[in-house]
């Protein structure tokens, strides 16, 4: 076994799973009514459908689904969209990390462009989680990126907040953002891997960000607001 210290985070290795090493697709579910509820079920089925494929799949949920989407799907990873640095006591209206993994979380993401935090937010909610437990910290830029990286998160995604939602993938708007991210992140620490987000649709823009470098894509109403859910999902997953 190694064992990595970096900016006070332990990371332990054994042999990394085949699993760890494929690049990750992963759907915020945001608060669309299309992913919520019983609709958010039945998309998080849907994605559990094609987890055997080449990528890791990852259904990022609200809070009020985490439980229910984690107990009734197989090989789905289930995050959560957000938890606080907070422990038992007198916080109201605050996301609890322990509560969240025994509810069924096996991961998180944090510092969202529509939720954003302090790096010491960032900070002391990594050193009240496992060590195994995987963060995906978000970035607006290469500046941010890189203070992130230094905390030692699992993941960065970076996601220009002007292309969020919209029709021109950031592979294609700004691909620049995405090498220059992969660099200085790897860089900085060459543990984090990077993800890249905003705008992110279709198959070709998940091809195209990873020959860009990054390991992944963070994406959202390209699948959540899709009119044929199983259809996107083939062709990000071919």
């Amino acid at each position: 076994m190694i064992i990595t210290i970096f900016f006070g985070r332990t990371q332990k290795y054994n042999t990394p799973p085949k699993i760890m090493d494929k690049p990750l697709i992963v759907v915020n579910f945001k608060t669309y009514e299309s992913a919520s509820g019983v609709s958010a079920l039945e998309l998080a089925k849907s994605m559990d459908n094609f987890s055997d494929r080449k990528f890791r799949l990852v259904a990022v949920t609200s809070a009020f689904d985490l439980s229910t989407i984690a107990s009734q799907t197989n090989n789905l990873e289930v995050w959560s969209q957000h938890l606080d640095p907070v422990g038992k006591g007198s916080f109201t209206g605050w996301l609890e990390p322990s509560n969240a993994i025994s509810s069924g979380a096996s991961g998180t993401i944090i510092n969202h462009a529509e939720h954003k935090v302090s790096i010491e937010h960032v900070k002391n909610l990594m050193a009240m989680l496992p060590d195994d437990f995987p963060i995906c910290a978000c970035a607006a830029d290469v500046e941010e990126a890189i203070a992130l990286a230094k905390l030692n998160p699992t993941f960065i995604a970076v996601e220009p907040p002007e292309l969020i939602g919209g029709d021109i993938s950031v592979t294609t708007a700004d691909p620049t953002i995405v090498s220059d991210t992969v660099a200085a992140v790897k860089s900085t620490n060459s543990n984090v891997r990077v993800l890249c987000g905003a705008g992110v649709k279709n198959g070709q823009d998940v091809k195209m960000a990873i020959q860009l470098g990054a390991e992944g894509v963070l994406l959202a109403s390209g699948v959540t607001k899709a009119t044929d859910v199983n259809s996107v999902l083939d062709d990000l997953t071919s």
